[in-house]
């Protein structure tokens, strides 16, 4: 009988295909090079056409590559996938403490987000359940990146044709009667935004609620992530700029952003 890669004391998926899923993919990550589907077949404990039918499958979504016929590799989907992780992960470890002493200082939210696609997506948040008013964003939730201060700092990065191309496959919708849908206003803020390292949410998104937004880097200069402040929007106070660009720079200095390292 032949053995399957998967360790016998590991758990397992509930879901069968699912498990040799994973069992090919553990095959394919032990070598650098191409792997035949004779080898995969006789590791993984699978008929033939089984692993054949799977490896195309993942094929399709680029989780497994193939270079020549009857064999296989890892595909640059995961690597994708992994990058995005690593990013996701360090940038939220890097600046949990920040964050949580940039809300002591102002006692209003303070949020971690990332670009998805055209959606910013809510990693982290630092606020108080004691503290009044306050607008708090919830861990995972999205937003379209116009509409937002964190997204417009992405769409700033962009090039001019990278915008237009986003506002083309948007069509800009807006959420208020303050929301930028047009792209001659949206290119003027991105302008700002570039020209000052900040972005801005004047009630865009929600009635009632401003934000204010500054960039974070990694060691390669890439902007990574944004960090955010969420108040009523006649609480804003633009006292707490300086202290959010520094709590930013502070995070990208813990990326290893080169010239933000004190």
């Amino acid at each position: 009988m032949k053995k399957s890669a998967a360790s016998p004391n590991s758990e397992q998926p509930t879901v069968q295909v699912i498990g040799r899923m994973f069992t090919l993919l553990e095959i394919l990550a032990e070598k650098e090079e191409a792997v035949s589907l004779k080898e995969i077949s006789e590791k993984s404990g699978l008929h033939p056409s089984t692993a054949h039918r799977i490896l195309n499958d993942l094929a399709v979504g680029r989780f497994v590559d193939r270079p020549a016929s009857g064999n296989y590799r890892l595909g640059m989907r995961l690597l994708e996938l992994g990058n995005l992780v690593k990013a996701r992960l360090s940038v939220r470890d890097a600046a949990l403490i920040p964050m949580r002493e940039l809300h002591r200082q102002i006692q209003q939210p303070v949020n971690l987000s990332v670009r998805q696609g055209d959606e910013i997506i809510y990693i982290e948040r630092a606020y108080s359940e004691r503290s009044g008013m306050q607008v708090v964003r919830a861990i995972g939730g999205r937003a379209p990146l116009h509409l937002t201060s964190t997204g417009k700092l992405f769409l700033a990065a962009d090039d001019a044709q990278r915008v237009r191309t986003y506002a083309a496959r948007t069509g800009l919708p807006g959420q208020t009667h303050n929301s930028i849908t047009q792209i001659h206003v949206l290119e003027r803020e991105l302008a700002k935004a570039r020209q000052y390292g900040v972005a801005r949410d004047n009630e865009e998104l929600e009635l009632g609620v401003r934000c204010m937004a500054a960039g974070i880097y990694d060691d390669q200069r890439r902007l990574v992530a944004g960090l955010s402040i969420s108040a009523p929007a006649d609480r804003l106070d633009e006292a707490w700029l300086p202290k959010l660009q520094a709590t930013a720079s502070e995070i990208s200095a813990a990326l290893g952003l080169p010239e933000a390292r004190r």
